[in-house]
């Protein structure tokens, strides 16, 4: 097959519009595209667990497509559920962590060994409570999450309202420079993660896997997360409702995700062919 062989695509705020729905356009759109071979890859910030119904949704079992999770620390292959790749925070750091956290007055979460419960010092605090509306995730309460946690994680989040997150993020990311990745996804979640991981990266290793060529690829994406893979791509997208910064730094922008602005992309590139540069 010729022209681009797979589309990389942000969830929220990209593939599914402001009611968190993927539209039937958009729908039909990546149906029509995947009749014609093209892969469809879902990265997320989320958990497995919380992109496995709109993978289910889009048939992606059955039409063999990809996952991307935890903003590139996890790649799953669809059709088999296996792991093909993944990128940790040691087991060893957690106590750091949770020390970090209580000395700085934040609550936090991280998963289960599966990643299918959330688990958090504060099942009450709001901003969990966002976490696991949006994963559809159970919520379990540990009162020593350092010594219940004996395993690796993808990642940590530590919680609390954007202006007070603001004058943790810096200290934070001093403490843990060269070590872990520290960085806001929300005005409330300050993410912790491995370092060297991002969409980007794990798009890299999917092709890597695949053997799909770079210049085979569109990415689409609305989030400063989502910045490493529309760079990386052969062609990175970025949505109307984008951040500017995104938008910059985009080969092409695409109307907004209230606007099927990822069908159009499809249509566009991936039915009709037109060339990156069109």
């Amino acid at each position: 097959m010729m022209g681009y062989q797979m589309i990389a695509l942000d969830l929220d705020g990209t593939l599914t519009n402001s009611e968190k729905k993927i539209t039937p356009g958009t729908k039909q759109a990546l149906f029509d595209a995947m009749d014609r071979g093209v892969k469809v890859v879902l990265a997320s910030g989320r958990p497995d667990y919380g992109i496995e119904p709109v993978a289910r949704e889009l048939e992606l079992e059955r039409r063999g497509g990809y996952v991307i999770a935890f903003n590139g620390a996890r790649i799953m292959d669809c059709a088999n559920g296996a792991v093909l790749y993944q990128n940790t925070i040691p087991q060893r750091y957690i106590p750091v962590l949770v020390s970090l956290a209580e000395e700085y007055h934040v609550d936090y979460l991280t998963y289960d060994r599966d990643a299918r419960t959330i688990i958090t010092n504060n099942p009450d605090n709001i901003y969990a409570e966002v976490e696991a509306r949006i994963n559809h995730m159970p919520m379990r309460y540990e009162q020593d999450l350092a010594e219940a946690v004996t395993y690796p994680v993808n990642k940590m989040i530590m919680l609390g309202s954007g202006m007070y997150l603001h004058t943790v993020e810096p200290r934070l990311r001093r403490d843990m420079a060269g070590v872990l990745n520290v960085y806001r996804s929300e005005p409330f979640f300050l993410e912790v993660m491995p370092l060297g991981v991002d969409k980007g990266k794990a798009l890299a290793q999917l092709l890597a896997i695949t053997g799909i060529r770079r210049e085979d690829t569109i990415a689409v994406g609305d989030g400063f997360n989502d910045l490493a893979m529309i760079e990386y791509a052969g062609l990175g997208v970025a949505m109307e409702n984008a951040q500017d910064e995104v938008k910059e730094k985009a080969d092409q922008i695409t109307s907004s995700n209230d606007q099927d602005g990822v069908a159009r992309v499809i249509d566009r590139y991936l039915l009709h062919g037109e060339a990156a540069d069109a």
